[in-house]
């Protein structure tokens, strides 16, 4: 197994260190996102591919590693944050994902022609929370790693150009700083990309952008134990399900579990640092890995559509998200 831990640790202390280059520093590029693409280049290597002892240890990564990150992502949020906007926050959030995921499965499968796995997986990226939620749904579909990481490489791009466009379309929609905030929060796809587009307008869009943000984060548990009883039923053949039971994602509830923990209690500012900072290790690890496993050539195979229906949705968030945004926070 070590061989393969070995890759992913060096593909991920890559990633943190690059991330803090001069030029990529300001961009608020994820490790997780610079940890896949170098995954992807070594793992295409001549070299790489002839490595077979790697498996034990990629195998390790993208499930128990992946699953650990996103447990210890709890610790990012408290209960306290998701009730200080309100119940409309949360009812906006819940239509804001469930338009995305309807209109993205129903555009990617009926209309693009992609496979189920792609497009649920690119759908809950936009929807939900970029390329954790990504991750979140491959660890409970078990889908397979070209269609994860062509997921992942939509969601970042659309997600890293609505951080850029929304601070230029703020003086343009005619929205008080407060409720622009809410919309980056309802819209936008990674915690990172809504950090740094509601700093760029101002400290008031800035609290409630983090906010809304991450009810929605939240609102993954619900998905995931939805989705995993769905896919069950529609994409599993008859024996493997009597086999296989109910698929319940466990992780989820860890995640939760730790929403509550670090709502209630206090830990020092040090060791609440080193945990998230632990779970964040995990998940570009878990990236890495997905990365070192993915080949061009299925990447090739998946074609434009993902990045089709990656813009389709961008668009969607952008329009609907700003009536959605006005209804009901306005």
């Amino acid at each position: 197994m070590w061989q393969g831990l070995l890759i992913c640790a060096a593909l991920t202390s890559a990633g943190f260190g690059l991330v803090r280059l001069p030029g990529l520093a300001e961009s608020s590029v994820s490790p997780l996102v610079v940890a896949l693409l170098l995954g992807i280049l070594i793992g295409n290597l001549p070299l790489a591919r002839r490595a077979k002892r790697t498996g034990p240890g990629l195998a390790f990564a993208t499930r128990w590693l992946l699953r650990g990150g996103i447990v210890l992502f709890g610790l990012s949020l408290t209960l306290q944050q998701v009730v200080a906007l309100g119940p409309k926050v949360l009812l906006l959030d819940m239509l804001v994902i469930a338009s995305v995921l309807t209109a993205g499965y129903v555009i990617g499968t009926r209309v693009l022609g992609m496979d189920r796995e792609t497009t649920l997986l690119t759908s809950a990226g936009s929807a939900i929370c970029g390329a954790a939620a990504v991750l979140a749904t491959e660890s409970t579909i078990r889908s397979r790693p070209a269609a994860t990481a062509m997921a992942v490489a939509t969601v970042v791009l659309f997600g890293s150009l609505a951080m850029l466009l929304y601070p230029l379309l703020y003086p343009l929609l005619g929205m008080d700083e407060g409720l622009y905030g809410i919309y980056i929060g309802a819209t936008i796809h990674e915690v990172a990309q809504v950090v740094a587009a509601g700093e760029a307008v101002g400290p008031e869009a800035l609290a409630n952008a983090v906010i809304v943000k991450l009810v929605r984060v939240m609102l993954l548990v619900p998905f995931l134990l939805i989705v995993g009883q769905w896919w069950l039923r529609r994409h599993t053949a008859v024996e493997d399900r009597a086999q296989g039971g109910l698929v319940i994602p466990w992780f989820a509830f860890g995640f939760m579990a730790m929403v509550v923990f670090n709502s209630l209690v206090d830990l020092p500012a040090p060791l609440h640092d080193a945990l998230v900072l632990t779970g964040q290790v995990a998940l570009t690890m878990a990236m890495a890995a997905l990365g070192f496993e993915t080949r061009l050539e299925k990447l090739r195979a998946l074609g434009i559509r993902p990045f089709l229906l990656a813009l389709t949705l961008f668009v969607l968030l952008i329009g609907g998200g700003w009536i959605a945004s006005n209804l009901l926070m306005g």
